[in-house]
């Protein structure tokens, strides 16, 4: 049997993963099923992608290996459906995250103050604060944050420890401590010390890596939604002439060599040739250009785009994932699943951290056990219970998602979405930024930009009303730019009125006979030229603009120039990114004149024309091999392989929704100056959670050693676990006010 040929592939969602050690477990426990050939699981977007032998296994029998480890898959026939399912689960489990860490803090908080202000030791202590604190604390480890424990256990399982395990071993032991000591103080009062509780420290570290939890599930919950608006493009259902008549299909019924019919605004179903009728389609899915192409037998027509007004009939030469956007939508899947799984900085610390503590808290009680004489056994308690509570997460919780939080706010203020930690990590490093044309440098959308009159012409004020008049009846996709120019003026009676089908329209107003349209139309009508105008002419079509020439009694009256505007930022923006030592190039599906007009506009000198989507994406990947960092910046949907692929991805805030979606940053604004302030802001952002991570270990690296008790045989000093307590605190406080110098930086 050719075990190759019986290969069936499948991309399946992945539900009950918490962590990266989770999707370590759901691919190893795969990949050992019998007939699974592989199996490589992205954490990030919560799917795995499958290569399984069917005579074997299926993927129902693989949902129910992973039942049994507490895991499982979404099985739909349509992918479409299961992504939606899965969007739903995240969003019920964000929605649960976020409800328990609000619960979680409005517990935390006054155990937090009871135990600053109003402890048993303070000065006017609470009646029954311990028990308060106790009662208030055990709901937040044990209901509200009782994912940990049972994330800690599953690791232990596997022989693995990350943040989850600290977080559980840590705030567990500090609340069995305190516990103990609540109701047995006796025990401690004995042997001449006094029973402190660490409650406090518990809940607020459950509530502070619960918050972090909960930022990390808001950036992950969009990934699969680029996806499915993708494949929303998709259209259900065809028209098709079968025997002489038009019939309807689902899509996922047509076939190679049918006939397609499409009406006016309907979206082209699948790749084919147009055969008959003509019409101008949006196009912008493929090349990003703002103008409709227009279409007529013998011409390419692709699955997505969007008819305009006019109707006609293809024959369909690719259909399903084989069509353009299938490859698209492939290409975004592939890239996003190519990332390494997110690998948290503080998950791969913990990974060698806990294991090094505890063995440091059992090494302490043994010693001090054996060497302790008198009152070896308390002394070794209290020297291992400072190890554990000293070595607590707190600050290591907070150092990420308070950074986070202040960089978020602050890029909030500067028109900057930024969705998680991976791109400001990553963006610190760019050393290359590809930017797309259309609507990232320039407006999006054609606007005229010069309307010239012949000199000394009369009455110039009744021929735009007639030019008005006359485009608002065309169907010429430039026309709503030349209307949109002329504003709410009263547009004047048409007489007569046609349209010469890409060549311009021609109408009689008030007695007069005018023509709007090419220099080829206008030749053809033998129209008397006016050099002065002829010249202007030239001079704007070297600068990449259309222009439209106008014609009164055959004579050359005027011209329109359109064009789609260079934002008046864009230039200072690319000065910028230059000076901050980062290559600039500039991407567009527009003609070579046009991208040579915007590159030398914006002072880029390296730019490609004629690039298709698959085109922008192998150019970041050929950059990437060069050894660069990439950020590309793009707003359409031709754009999303592209920024998949980038190692920072962005989106200007008026593009579509899916570039967003793939991006992991959106510029709200459509000023890209914001970019090199964004790049800035990474760069400022990541430095602070470096800091907060030094001022996290720090305490630990100094604190530990003492709290075992190294300093004993020297000077006599024993660490009580309060101050091993208030040392954690003080690190804690550290990394908070390290991240709120955020607020003041200057981008």
């Amino acid at each position: 049997m050719n075990i190759l040929a019986d290969t069936q592939q499948a991309n399946l969602p992945v539900t009950g993963m918490s962590c990266a050690a989770c999707a370590a477990s759901v691919e190893s426990t795969l990949k050992q099923v019998e007939g699974v050939e592989n199996a490589a699981v992205n954490f990030a977007s919560q799917t795995v992608s499958l290569a399984y032998d069917p005579h074997i296994t299926s993927p129902e029998k693989l949902d129910e290996v992973l039942q049994n480890v507490g895991y499982g898959l979404i099985i739909e026939d349509d992918e479409e459906d299961a992504l939606a399912g899965q969007e739903k689960m995240q969003a019920e489990h964000l929605r649960a995250l976020t409800s328990n860490t609000i619960r979680a803090g409005v517990l935390s908080v006054p155990v937090m103050v009871i135990g600053m202000f109003f402890s048993a030791h303070a000065d006017t202590p609470l009646p029954f604060a311990n028990y308060i604190m106790l009662v208030l604390t055990a709901p937040v480890l044990f209901v509200f944050g009782r994912n940990f424990f049972i994330n800690a256990w599953k690791q232990a399982t596997h022989r693995k420890a990350n943040m989850d395990t600290l977080v559980a071993l840590s705030t567990g032991v500090a609340f069995g401590f305190s516990t103990f000591n609540t109701f047995f103080p006796e025990f401690w009062h004995a042997r001449g010390l006094m029973p402190h509780v660490y409650f406090e420290a518990a809940a607020i570290i459950v509530f502070f890596v619960l918050l972090g939890k909960t930022l990390e599930e808001r950036a992950k919950s969009n990934t699969s939604g680029a996806l499915r608006k993708l494949m929303g493009l998709q259209v259900k259902t065809v028209r098709i002439v079968q025997d002489g008549f038009e019939t309807e299909l689902p899509v996922r019924e047509v076939k190679a060599g049918m006939e397609v019919v499409i009406r006016p605004g309907e979206k082209i179903p699948v790749d084919g040739k147009a055969v008959s009728g003509s019409s101008y389609v949006d196009e912008s899915l493929m090349t990003g250009e703002p103008l409709p192409a227009k279409k007529k037998a013998g011409d390419a027509v692709y699955a997505g785009t969007i008819n305009q007004q006019g109707s006609f009939t293809f024959i369909a030469e690719k259909v399903g994932k084989n069509t353009v956007l299938g490859q698209i939508i492939k290409t975004v899947q592939a890239a996003q699943g190519s990332k390494a799984p997110v690998q948290q900085l503080v998950d791969r610390v913990a990974g060698v951290f806990v294991p090094v503590v505890i063995g440091i808290a059992l090494a302490t009680f043994l010693a001090w056990l054996v060497l302790g004489g008198e009152n070896a056994l308390t002394h070794a308690l209290l020297a291992a219970v400072s190890v554990l509570v000293i070595a607590c997460p707190c600050a290591l919780g907070l150092a990420t998602p308070t950074a986070m939080m202040v960089g978020m706010g602050k890029g909030a203020e500067n028109n900057i979405l930024i969705r998680d930690a991976e791109s400001l990590e990553k963006a610190y490093k760019v050393n290359a930024v590809v930017l797309d044309k259309t609507g990232t440098l320039t407006e999006g959308k054609p606007t005229v930009s010069e309307w010239i009159w012949k000199k000394n012409l009369e009455n110039t004020l009744f021929h735009t009303a007639a030019v008005q008049a006359l485009e608002s009846r065309s169907e010429h996709p430039l026309a709503q730019a030349i209307i949109a120019h002329t504003g709410s003026s009263d547009p004047a009676t048409i007489e007569t009125f046609s349209s010469v089908t890409g060549m311009g329209i021609r109408g009689r107003v008030a007695g007069k006979d005018y023509l709007v349209g090419t220099a080829v139309f206008l030749e053809q009508e033998n129209v008397l030229w006016n050099q002065e105008l002829k010249d202007h002419a030239a001079h704007l079509q070297s600068a990449a603009k259309t222009v439209v020439h106008i014609a009164a009694n055959g004579q050359h009256i005027g011209i329109i120039a359109i064009a789609d505007q260079l934002k008046p930022t864009s230039r200072e923006a690319v000065a910028r990114l230059k000076r901050q030592g980062i290559e600039v190039y500039m991407l567009t599906g527009d003609n070579l004149e046009t991208a040579r007009t915007v590159a030398g506009q914006t002072g880029i000198e390296s730019f490609e024309a004629h690039v298709k989507p698959a085109d922008k994406m192998a150019f970041v990947k050929k950059l990437q091999h060069e050894g660069k960092t990439v950020a590309m910046v793009g707003d359409g949907i031709n754009d999303s392989q592209a920024l998949a692929q980038a190692d920072v991805s962005v989106a200007m805030g008026r593009g579509s929704d899916i570039a967003m979606d793939v991006a992991k940053m959106t510029l709200i604004t459509s000023d890209l100056l914001a970019l090199p302030k964004a790049l800035k802001l990474s760069s400022r952002t990541v430095k602070t959670i470096r800091q907060n991570l030094f001022w996290a270990f720090i305490y630990n690296i100094i604190g530990i050693p003492v709290a075992a008790g190294i300093l004993y045989p020297v000077n006599g000093f024993l660490l009580d676990p309060m101050i091993a307590g208030a040392a954690m605190a003080l690190s804690s406080v550290s990394v908070v006010m390290n991240s709120l110098r955020l607020k003041s930086a200057r981008l």
